[in-house]
C-alpha cells in the first residue's frame, strides 16, 4: 500500500523513505518535498526499500536485550530464595532451636559471610552499573519522546531545489576509502575460539601476547608467523589489557575484576608473575610512560591510579573525579599530561605538577555525547571518537589560555560502538591514527597543517573486534568474534 505525505502544501506526494535521526523534530516518513526539512542530516535518510532491514535489525537488538534481562531473573530469584529465610529471622527464636538447626544456621550464615568479602562487593558494583545503564536507556527514550518540536531552520532555495532533484543520492554515507595501505596475510592467521580482548607486541616484534579468556598465550612472532611458546594462567577472570615494557621486556596484564599482574621474563624468554596490583573493577586501559617508572590505569571502579616503581610497584595517587566507569587514557609527547574519558561524558586533562609532586586535574571538558576512545597526537592536539554517528572530534590547545577546545572534526564511517578496549593508537613515524569505530578500523593520516584524512577503512562483519598496531606501524593484529581467529595485516606503504 502506497503511503501519502500529509504535510501541508506537499500535494499528497508519495512517501519515499524514513528519517532515522531520532533528534529530528519532523515526521520520520518523508516525501520529495520534505527533503529540505532534513538538510542537516541527509545521511540519516533511509529509502523505503531499506527500512524493513533497518527495523528488523533494531527489533533483533530489542529481543537480545529482552532475553538477556530474562536470563538475569532466574539467578537473582535463586539468590533471593537463599536469603529470604534470614531476612525475617527473629533472634529470639534461637533458644527454641535444636542443635542441628543451630548448626545449619551457623554454617549458612558463615558461608554468606565468606561471600561478602569479595563476591558481594563485585555483585553490588555490577548492580550499580546495571542500574546506571538502565537509567540512561530510560532517560534517553524519555528525552527523545519529548523532543518533538517545530524547527524553522531555513536553507537556501537553490539548495532545496538541488536536494529535491537528487533523491537517488540519499544512500547512507560510505567510508572514505583511499588506495589500500594494509593487506591481510591469510596464510598466517591462527584459530582462537575464546574471546580475545587484548593483544600486544613487544618492542622488536619478536613476541606476541594474546589474552584468550582467562589465559595469556605467548607466541614467538617472526615474518608474520606465530608459534606458541608459553601459556600463562594466573588471572581469575577474562584478560582485558596487555602491555609490553620496551626497556625491560616485561609484560603487564589487566583483567575484568581489576587485577593487574606484572610479568618479568627470564633468560629463556619465560614470563613469571612477580607482583599483583588491584583495582575494584575491570581494567579498561593501562599505559606506561617512556621511562617505564610510572604505570597509569583506568577502571570501572571510577578511578585512575598512578603506580610508581620503588622496590615494587605501589599506588602513588588515585584520581576520583569520575562518577562512573573510566575508559581510555593517553599520554602526551612530553609525558606530563594525561587525558581520560569516563562514562559520565567527561574528558579530564591531568597534568604532572612539579611543584606539588603529584598529578592534578587542570581541565574538565563536558562533552555532549558518549564515547570510548581518545588519543594524544602531540602536546597540543588530541582526538575523541563519539560512540555513535560518523564524526571524530579534534581538540586543540589554545596557545593563550592553555585550554583544550574542539576545533575540527573528521568524517568517518557511520556506526554505533558497542565495546570498549582496543584503544586508539597514533603511530608518529607514519603520522597515522588507528581508530576502531563500530565494525570498522579507520587509518587516519594527519597532514602537515594538522588536518586529518581517512586513508583506508577496513570493514569487519561484527563490531566485536579487538587488536593492536605495532609501534612502527608495520603490522596490525586483529581478533574478531566471527572468524574466531587472530589475523595479521601488513603495511604495503613504501
Amino acid at each position: 500500500m502506497q503511503m501519502r505525505c500529509n504535510q501541508a502544501d506537499h500535494e499528497n506526494q508519495s512517501i519515499i523513505g524514513v528519517c532515522i535521526d531520532i533528534t529530528c523534530p519532523n515526521l520520520s516518513p518523508y516525501c520529495n518535498f520534505c527533503l529540505p526539512l532534513h538538510a542537516k542530516h541527509l545521511h540519516m535518510l533511509t529509502p523505503l526499500d531499506l527500512i524493513n532491514e533497518w527495523i528488523s535489525e533494531r527489533i533483533l537488538q530489542v529481543h537480545n536485550v529482552y532475553n538477556s534481562v530474562q536470563d538475569l531473573k532466574v539467578p537473582f530469584e535463586n539468590l533471593l530464595n537463599q536469603f529470604s529465610p534470614y531476612c525475617n529471622f527473629n533472634i529470639d527464636q534461637i533458644p527454641k532451636l535444636g542443635l542441628s538447626e543451630i548448626d545449619k544456621l551457623v554454617k549458612d550464615l558463615g558461608s554468606i559471610q565468606e561471600c561478602e568479602k569479595i563476591l558481594f562487593r563485585q555483585l553490588n558494583q555490577s548492580i550499580q552499573q546495571i542500574k546506571q545503564i538502565v537509567f540512561e536507556i530510560l532517560k534517553t527514550i524519555k528525552d527523545q519522546s519529548n523532543i518533538y518540536k517545530n524547527d524553522n531552520t531555513q536553507i537556501p532555495s537553490n539548495m532545496a531545489q538541488y536536494i529535491i532533484e537528487q533523491p537517488k543520492n540519499l544512500n547512507k554515507l560510505k567510508p572514505n576509502i583511499s588506495p589500500i595501505a594494509y593487506e591481510i596475510m591469510n596464510k598466517h592467521s591462527i584459530k582462537q575460539k575464546e574471546f580475545c580482548f587484548a593483544i600486544a607486541l613487544n618492542k622488536d616484534r619478536s613476541i606476541l601476547a594474546a589474552g584468550c579468556d582467562k589465559s595469556i598465550k605467548i607466541y614467538k612472532f617472526s615474518q608474520g608467523m606465530f608459534k606458541q611458546i608459553q601459556l600463562l594462567n594466573q588471572h581469575q577472570e577474562q584478560v582485558s589489557t596487555l602491555n609490553f615494557m620496551k626497556k625491560t621486556n616485561q609484560l603487564i596484564s589487566g583483567d575484568c575484576i581489576g587485577t593487574i599482574l606484572i610479568w618479568p621474563s627470564n633468560n629463556n624468554n619465560e614470563w613469571i608473575c612477580s607482583q599483583t596490583l588491584q583495582h575494584n573493577g575491570q581494567i579498561n586501559c593501562l599505559i606506561i610512560n617512556n621511562n617505564e617508572d610510572i604505570i597509569i590505569s583506568s577502571s570501572n571502579d571510577k578511578t585512575i591510579k598512578f603506580w610508581t616503581k620503588q622496590n615494587e610497584w605501589i599506588c602513588q595517587q588515585t584520581i576520583r573525579d569520575y562518577q562512573s566507569c573510566v575508559y581510555q587514557l593517553s599520554l602526551n609527547e612530553k609525558q606530563n599530561k594525561v587525558i581520560s574519558y569516563g562514562y559520565d561524558k567527561l574528558i579530564l586533562v591531568i597534568e604532572n605538577s612539579q611543584q606539588y609532586k603529584q598529578w592534578m586535574v587542570i581541565q574538565k571538558i563536558q562533552v555532549d555525547c558518549f564515547g570510548i576512545r581518545l588519543c594524544f597526537i602531540n602536546d597540543n592536539l588530541f582526538t575523541f571518537q563519539p560512540y555513535k554517528g560518523n564524526q571524530m572530534y579534534i581538540y586543540e590547545m589554545n596557545t593563550v589560555c592553555k585550554q583544550f577546545a574542539q576545533t575540527q572534526h573528521v568524517t568517518v564511517n557511520e556506526g554505533e560502538e558497542g565495546y570498549a578496549l582496543f584503544s586508539q593508537q597514533y603511530i608518529k613515524s607514519k603520522q597515522l591514527l588507528v581508530s576502531k569505530h563500530d565494525k570498522y578500523i579507520n587509518f587516519i593520516k594527519m597532514t602537515d597543517d594538522n588536518h586529518f584524512k581517512v586513508e583506508q577503512t577496513i570493514q569487519f562483519g561484527s563490531n566485536m573486534l579487538f587488536g593492536y598496531m605495532s609501534d612502527d606501524g608495520e603490522y596490525l593484529i586483529i581478533w574478531n568474534n566471527l572468524s574466531k581467529e587472530i589475523s595479521i595485516r601488513k603495511s604495503i606503504l613504501e
